[in-house]
């Protein structure tokens, strides 16, 4: 009682206050022009997206703040292993966020499917669901993709939920997100897998990106992002006491897994229509409900309560207030509830809305922020494709830098290569993490000679060389070809003929007439020709990499309908 006093009269605050508050000047602003980028299936050189990314204007009222963003972080999405055919795509969305945050003093509200927060790049949060569930009339699962509808529909209360993070585990990329119809989401700590301290995903092997922020075991987390209640949501480390004493701890969960090996009860211990056993096929785990609650008290002031969260005092609020926190294991792997939920704490007024129709004052964050580094390492570099003499070249860079200062930075302009040259390397956008992390470049053209390729590299405050070799090519450049046949298609494969029996190709690309990547494939097998029936009918192109002379042919074809 004493808490929630104390937290009404912080709320009480004058709006003025308010309206400079961390709800306004926490949001991550799009200051560079930076815009996202895509990971395709076997390509990793990421994609350069034409929609600007982070949060593109904030504005507030004496009662609300409104977050203008695409969904589109500046960090690298995709691909998404588990068959999602969906890409990042802008949102082109406004939201409505409380200014002063309001405790229920009534039934709590339940998280639902879809957006229940925002992160302060623009990003939305889901909640642990995934719309599958299981169907205990027919004993399977119902809901999503693949699946029979569930009784009652999308929206009908089931006993037995799906987990996201584990059974979608192998769709999320190395920042632990993926879309929804195009709606980029997290549903839990938005730090990239490879940066845990067991690493349960190898997504970022290939296909590495940064995620919104590093865990540091040794300062507050910093705040990630605003619930649909509007408050505040933290990474996953914290003060250990609430009133900001008692040195930086882990913030956990008070979920546990519950001891059984038969899904016939509730959570509260109701008989309810069993679930599957128990198995390797549903572990446990697999269904939110096979997590309990365990009530917190004086002794345990670390552990969150059933909203997963706590009244505390913060970095940006010194007074304290009632904070949610992306919660993560002693392996820093995601720990249910993950962030929010099952349940609000406050409540729940924000929304999307199609139009702001009340004065409003914009807020402008400082100037842009100079990025800044403290090494550059080129030594170190990791090439990604072999460059042969006179041969069209296309792969990318990753050099390592220590001590960035979180800041955001656009693509740099082309560095011309010297000693072998022909070749130019391009900085691609990115946001630098608050540490040590990689600069990506993507490195174009055609080498003149065989040798060493190098480029002056400049960044932050720091510069190296960055050497790439460039071989001879092998034999037979002078008779790789190929056509299509037969050109319009109207059925369901390109099939690709090569002008030499000693041609095989290396590398398949298929483009459409706005030049985006639709296709990607490494040492394909074109003998039964290339799918593609997910093709709209219109003008694609196909460029073949053939494996022995590195030649590059590109061709063009029409899909029929």
């Amino acid at each position: 009682m004493k808490k929630l006093s104390f937290l009404l009269s912080l709320l009480l605050c004058s709006a003025m206050i308010m309206a400079q508050g961390p709800i306004v000047t926490k949001w991550l602003q799009n200051r560079t022009g930076i815009k996202g980028r895509h990971y395709v299936n076997g390509n990793s050189t990421p994609i350069q997206d034409n929609d600007s990314a982070n949060v593109l204007r904030v504005s507030y009222s004496n009662n609300w703040v409104y977050v203008r963003a695409n969904g589109v972080p500046s960090y690298i999405t995709g691909p998404f292993m588990d068959g999602n055919p969906s890409l990042t795509t802008s949102q082109n969305a406004t939201f409505r966020l409380p200014l002063t945050p309001v405790p229920n003093s009534g039934t709590f509200t339940n998280t639902t499917g879809g957006n229940i927060g925002l992160f302060i790049n623009g990003v939305a949060l889901f909640d642990y669901r995934d719309g599958v569930a299981w169907n205990s009339t027919t004993n399977a699962l119902c809901g999503g993709p693949g699946n029979p509808p569930c009784p009652g529909g999308p929206g009908a209360i089931n006993n037995w939920n799906r987990d996201a993070i584990p059974a979608e585990r192998r769709g999320f990329d190395c920042a632990k997100g993926h879309p929804a119809m195009g709606n980029y989401h997290h549903h839990q700590n938005p730090s990239a897998f490879n940066l845990d301290l067991t690493v349960i995903s190898n997504i970022c092997s290939m296909y590495a990106a940064d995620g919104l922020y590093t865990i540091d075991s040794t300062v507050h987390s910093p705040l990630i992002g605003f619930a649909y209640d509007g408050f505040p949501i933290y990474g996953a480390y914290g003060y250990k006491n609430a009133d900001g004493t008692g040195g930086i701890v882990r913030i956990k969960s008070s979920y546990s897994l519950r001891n059984i090996t038969t899904r016939t009860t509730s959570p509260t211990g109701a008989t309810v229509p069993a679930g599957p056993v128990v198995s390797a096929t549903y572990p446990l785990g697999y269904f939110r409900e096979d997590y309990q609650y365990n009530p917190t008290s004086a002794s345990t002031p670390d552990y969150l309560d059933e909203h997963n969260g706590r009244f505390c005092v913060t970095p940006e609020y010194p007074n304290g207030i009632y904070c949610y926190f992306a919660t993560v294991d002693a392996n820093w792997n995601s720990a249910y509830p993950y962030v929010v939920g099952p349940t609000f704490y406050g409540v729940v007024s924000a929304s999307r809305v199609n139009a702001i129709t009340e004065p409003v004052t914009v807020y402008v964050s400082g100037p842009i922020t100079t990025p800044t580094v403290a090494s550059l390492d080129c030594g170190s570099a990791i090439i990604a494709g072999n460059a042969y003499v006179n041969i069209p070249f296309a792969g990318n860079a990753s050099v390592t830098y220590t001590g960035g200062n979180g800041v955001a930075f656009a693509q740099g302009t082309a560095i011309a290569s010297t000693g072998v040259t022909g070749l130019t390397a391009t900085l691609q956008s990115g946001t630098l993490n608050n540490g040590n992390g990689n600069l990506q470049f993507s490195i174009t053209g055609t080498p003149t000679a065989s040798g060493i390729a190098s480029f002056a590299i400049s960044f932050g405050g720091q510069a190296c060389t960055m050497n790439v070799t460039v071989a001879a090519a092998s034999g037979g450049s002078n008779v790789f070809d190929f056509t299509v046949q037969p050109n319009p298609i109207e059925d369901a494969v390109v099939r690709v003929k090569f002008a030499s029996l000693t041609n095989i190709a290396e590398h398949v690309w298929i483009y459409d007439a706005a030049g985006r990547l639709i296709k990607s494939l490494s040492l394909p097998n074109l003998a039964n020709g290339i799918d593609v029936r997910g093709l709209a009918a219109g003008t694609y192109s196909i460029k073949i990499q053939d494996q022995s002379s590195k030649v590059v042919k590109v061709k063009q074809f029409v899909k029929g309908k």
